[in-house]
């Protein structure tokens, strides 16, 4: 399967067609859905017949964008007009979106084509899909953006929207060998995107790689500046930092992440360990207090109406967030604040920090989607933050390195994961 940076280009040189492009992807969708179990919803006779307006647009000059006749595919909390949109619970099964969500509106704007649906978690919290790691399918892909990763590292397409609130683009593009970037909060507006968490949800995208992970980003906020058009050529600054969830890394993570450091290191690059303020202990549990508490109230009508057909884990989480009184809820809000002003002051002397994408290989069996702890520092603190593929644990599956940078430094996290991606590619 061709990148979508390649296929772009491709496209634009005549070299391809995005009807072809179109057939590849639903011929391995064809191969690998049974198994794997990506999609949702897959309406390739809709796809196909977008492609053909795609490819006569450009035979007259009409061009779109970045994206023009790149199939993608989206995340089943995320409205496509006249796709169901199931919010992976039985509660929405006969729901069909009556418009596209703006990200959806913007992407068809660049030009890029509708695939399918992808599956997500259960109203994109922890209970599980049906998506199976593309790896090694008796494995968890991660979630909630679980069929995003695994469509994009089965080749099934070359894009896919993902969200996330703790660790839902990071863990499953992680788990899948793929790239998982999740932009600066707010970056990518959430107009029709099922809410979970007003302050922590964000929208971001799978990739095969960091330039079609720049490629999608600049082409739904129309900031060209997040292109990566060449590997810069000076090394960045890079701050390893083990954070105060260090202890949950496995025996493999934590090889991988002192021998990426030690790589990078001789490749160039300005390696420090920094040690975040003693502040941040308490992060990760502010965070999980945030989200809890938001979802319970984000998902009142489910709960309240339909309780039925909620899992029992999810029933679990709405009860505890209906039980954190407001001023805990409060003073979570208030260490994310402090947090954030505190950070500041770190990347004064790094790029970019180094950190877990998870605690581990993606874990055996379907019942979990795994453990967020490493990705809900750069949710909590609204960072941008991106997951590379390089290194493979005891098991054989992707182990993935998490990259952060600071507020609004989107590009400057792209550039240096591209040349990142250079060094681990050698």
């Amino acid at each position: 399967m061709l990148s979508a940076t390649e296929a772009a280009a491709k496209l634009a040189r005549g070299e391809l067609t995005s009807e072809k492009l179109m057939q590849q992807c639903l011929e391995r969708s064809a191969a690998l859905e049974p198994e794997v179990g990506a999609w949702e919803t897959l309406d390739g006779e809709r796809a196909l017949n977008d492609a053909r307006t795609a490819d006569r647009d450009f035979k007259r000059g009409a061009r779109r964008g970045l994206l023009h006749g790149i199939p993608i595919g989206v995340k089943d909390i995320i409205d496509v007009a006249g796709l169901p949109t199931r919010f992976g619970t039985p509660i929405y099964r006969n729901h069909v979106a009556d418009g596209d969500a703006a990200c959806v509106a913007l992407a068809k704007a660049a030009g890029a084509i509708i695939l399918g649906k992808t599956v997500t978690t259960e109203l994109a919290l922890f209970h599980p899909g049906k998506t199976r790691n593309p790896h090694n399918l008796a494995h968890t892909p991660g979630g909630s953006s679980s069929g995003s990763a695994a469509a994009v590292a089965a080749g099934m397409a070359p894009l896919a929207f993902g969200t996330q609130t703790a660790g839902s683009i990071i863990r499953p593009a992680a788990f899948c060998g793929v790239t998982g970037y999740k932009p600066t909060f707010g970056m990518i507006t959430r107009a029709g995107v099922k809410m979970q968490a007003d302050s922590l949800d964000t929208i971001g995208v799978m990739a095969a790689n960091v330039e079609d992970a720049a490629l999608f980003a600049a082409a739904l906020t129309n900031d060209h500046s997040l292109l990566v058009r060449e590997v810069a050529a000076s090394a960045p600054r890079i701050g390893v930092c083990r954070t105060h969830e260090w202890p949950h890394a496995d025996a493999d993570t934590r090889s991988a992440i002192e021998s990426a450091a030690e790589r990078l290191g001789r490749a160039g690059a300005h390696v420090a360990t920094i040690a975040l303020p003693e502040a941040f202990s308490g992060l990760a549990e502010a965070q999980r207090i945030i989200q809890t508490f938001e979802a319970a109230r984000a998902f009142a009508y489910e709960y309240r109406a339909h309780r039925e057909l909620l899992s029992n884990k999810l029933v679990a989480i709405i009860e505890e967030g209906n039980g954190i009184a407001p001023h805990r809820y409060r003073d979570a809000l208030d260490v994310a604040a402090h947090c954030r002003t505190l950070m500041r002051e770190v990347f004064l002397a790094v790029d970019v920090l180094l950190m877990p994408a998870a605690t581990g290989e993606a874990p055996a069996g379907l019942e979990s989607t795994g453990d967020p702890v490493f990705n809900r520092l750069a949710t909590v603190l609204h960072l941008p933050c991106i997951t590379l593929p390089g290194y493979r644990g005891s098991h054989g599956l992707p182990l993935g390195m998490q990259f952060v940078a600071s507020h609004w430094g989107d590009a400057l996290l792209l550039r240096c994961a591209a040349w990142v991606q250079r060094v681990f590619s050698n």
